[in-house]
């Protein structure tokens, strides 16, 4: 019987090197485009409708977003070549705005989703204005159908809007109305623009919320205020040459932060925050640059190690990669992207989630309206920069809050202090937890029964039922760095701040998370002082115990046989396994664990929890180190005690780490390794035991370890 034809390989996969401009565009028409053009018939091409899931806002505008949000990468795109799916987005444009049509996206209202489409659309209209004639979105309408759009475009300007980065939508609406000749309102817009530079913060940072909030997450860079400047600076550098110039040195500055959220290896990005299911665009601020940036301004703004489009073009390409080594799993059977982050995945994501919402990832693609002659292009490709060229491994980003960890295999960020302006789904695990990392990711609550369901990776939490329901941090008062020295010289910096775990002041857990020194160790240090009011009335009914559950990193769970992890064996280099005071597991997603340094009044016990399936965003199955504790909720007191986080890839190769993909990595035949990277695979046993002994005091520094030892004397 003759075999079925092998299938072609997806063109954003691994099989798509992701090197030179054609292997771009190939990946994006082919790859993203293509799979739409099913979802878009006639007579209304402008309803795309990718799937039933629902939002707080109305069918019509989730089918728009379907609709407009590709067009970041097709606008950019049909600058330089053109597509023959693009008629669509001509014809989709056209029949949105005919109020006769049944096609018709409807009037904007108060607060409307519409406006936020509004944007791709206002940059379609601007880059047809560069593209050759006859190719933008803009070229196939009729005169009626121009003036239906600048009329159903024009309505945002008389609706209100929240003041956050939607600032920008009305801007690019208008800017885009302006480089068409259609009316448009100047004044609306340089208004806008001046409001939005109130979110400025200083060092490329601007705040993405009311004053007062501190929320600076990918909305601060590459999905909204940093991509939007950049662009706009491209666009207007003729009409406003000094705001354009202005926000090309705060892209500069925030170069040097944003670098840092990035897997040197491979070039995963740190997820944190909220919007995460767009994916490719966390990348896009680097797109947005090479777009934007001149060779002039390279030399003049960057410093010396990003003052080189290769290093650039490294930074957007191995991020693209990282995506396309999960093609399998981002992209539906129709080729369409899901609702997810690494697999299609409904916990973690928001209320204003679409299927078509994703296609916000496009803005990664804007470097297509670059020809293959430009120096991005052009370029030969860098590895990430030296950490000696860029201040070492260990870097305090002030504005966020964060204190990024470059360890030689596991790339992660410390924070506090950071909250959502409002209470989003799941906000106390995209912006309250200690740690998020680019290779574990981080947990949401799948569910608000017991621990598993709360999957309190990179926590501390707090039950005051037995163990029923939990609490974790959200708001934190006083948050900020303390300085130390390290061992060698130089800033070692911690972060703290203080958390009132009940809302009512009954207990109170001040933090410090302190980061490896020099960044070489896979381990890093949180010390807590948790206080408890007496007689608080809290754990009554439970023996008046304050029960509390502390997590480590999450990791892929499952063995080399696809079975669950079983007991940890040294043979093997896989398994889980708890003790006295510790707790770890090992699968080809890496090494975790957890260590007790100084223990809490009643020493904690230990176990590798099995987490609720779909908690990881980045695989669906994982087990989780964690320690277990109770405090004497009627005797109250304070408790000083002390935790060693270990995490790290358990294998390198060439393209970086491996255990990338949801079924944990590559599979390999047992016993098939050379007895050298058996050994290799193991390093990190000795790593583990570092902290034995006296040997956590290297690892924290000696102004807090005295602090410590005097107050657990």
């Amino acid at each position: 019987m003759p075999r079925p034809p092998k299938e072609a390989p997806h063109p954003f996969s691994p099989a798509n090197p992701l090197a030179s401009r054609d292997d771009l565009s190939r990946a994006f028409t082919t790859g993203f485009l293509d799979p739409l053009l099913p979802h878009m018939p006639d007579p209304a091409p402008s309803i795309v409708t990718l799937g039933h899931t629902g939002t707080h806002y109305d069918a019509t505008a989730a089918a728009l977003e379907g609709f407009a949000r590709p067009l970041w990468g097709l606008a950019a795109l049909l600058t330089q070549e053109s597509y023959a799916g693009a008629e669509r987005w001509t014809r989709g444009l056209a029949s949105g705005t005919d109020p006769e049509g049944p096609g018709y996206w409807g009037m904007t209202r108060d607060r409307d989703q519409r406006m936020v489409e509004m944007s791709p659309i206002g940059f379609s209209l601007a880059m047809s204005a560069e593209a050759p004639e006859g190719r933008g979105v803009w070229a196939g309408l009729s005169e009626r159908e121009r003036e239906n759009v600048g009329r159903w475009m024009g309505g945002i300007n008389e609706k209100e809007m929240p003041e956050t980065n939607w600032l920008w939508f009305r801007v690019f609406a208008n800017l885009g109305l302006s480089k068409v000749g259609l009316p448009h309102n100047p004044a609306r817009m340089l208004k806008d623009l001046d409001h939005l530079d109130t979110f400025y913060l200083g060092d490329g940072w601007s705040r993405d919320g009311p004053v007062g909030v501190r929320q600076l997450d990918y909305y601060s860079g590459s999905f909204a205020i940093q991509y939007a400047q950049l662009v706009y600076s491209r666009l207007a550098a003729a009409s406003d040459p000094a705001r354009s110039k202005e926000y090309k040195q705060r892209a500069a500055a925030f170069a040097v932060d944003f670098l840092r959220y990035y897997d040197p290896h491979t070039g995963a990005a740190i997820p944190f925050g909220r919007s995460t299911t767009y994916r490719m665009a966390m990348g896009a601020f680097w797109a947005a640059l090479a777009w934007a940036f001149t060779p002039e301004d390279y030399a003049a703004l960057l410093p010396a190690a990003l003052a080189d489009p290769g290093v650039v073009k490294g930074l957007l390409l191995r991020s693209l990669r990282w995506w396309a080594a999960h093609h399998a799993t981002i992209f539906a059977g129709d080729g369409t992207l899901t609702i997810g982050y690494v697999y299609p995945n409904m916990h973690f994501t928001e209320n204003y989630n679409s299927p078509g919402s994703p296609y916000w990832a496009t803005k990664a693609f804007l470097v297509l309206g670059m020809p293959a002659t430009a120096p991005f292009w052009a370029a030969a490709e860098k590895p990430f920069p030296a950490f000696g060229a860029i201040g070492g491994r260990v870097r305090r980003i002030a504005h966020p809050l964060h204190i990024s960890v470059h360890a030689p295999r596991h790339t992660y960020l410390l924070s506090t202090g950071q909250a959502c302006h409002y209470p989003l789904k799941a906000t106390q695990a995209k912006y309250g937890k200690f740690s998020y990392s680019a290779r574990f990711g981080f947990c949401v609550p799948t569910g608000s029964y017991m621990l598993d369901q709360h999957a309190l990776d990179g926590m501390l939490g707090f039950s005051a039922d037995g163990g029923e329901t939990w609490r974790s941090r959200r708001i934190v008062e006083g948050p900020g760095f303390e300085s130390y020295t390290a061992p060698g010289g130089g800033d070692w910096p911690v972060l703290t701040g203080t958390w009132d775990v009940f809302g009512d002041g009954d207990a109170r857990l001040t933090t410090w998370l302190v980061p490896p020194s020099g960044g070489e160790s896979h381990y890093h240090l949180r010390v807590h002082k948790l206080v408890i009011l007496p007689n608080s009335g809290k754990g009554k009914g439970f023996g008046g115990k304050i029960l509390s559950a502390e997590g480590g990193w999450a990791v892929y769970g499952q063995g080399e046989d696809g079975r669950t992890l079983a007991p940890y064996t040294r043979a093997s280099n896989e398994g889980r396994e708890n003790g006295d005071g510790y707790a770890f597991a090992v699968s080809s997603g890496g090494v975790v664990g957890v260590r007790e340094i100084v223990p809490t009044a009643a020493k904690r016990t230990s176990e590798v929890l099995n987490v609720d399936a779909n908690a990881s965003l980045i695989w669906p199955r994982t087990v989780l180190p964690t320690l277990r504790g109770e405090h004497d909720a009627v005797k109250g007191g304070v408790e000083w005690f002390v935790t060693a986080i270990y995490g790290r890839a358990t294998r390198e190769d060439e393209d970086g780490y491996e255990g990338d993909s949801v079924d944990g990595g590559k599979k390999r035949k047992r016993g098939s390794e050379e007895p050298e990277e058996r050994e290799r695979e193991r390093e990190w046993e000795s790593e583990w035991r570092e902290v034995d002994g006296n040997g956590w005091h290297k690892l924290l520094p000696e102004e807090l370890r005295v602090q410590v030892m005097l107050a657990t004397v």
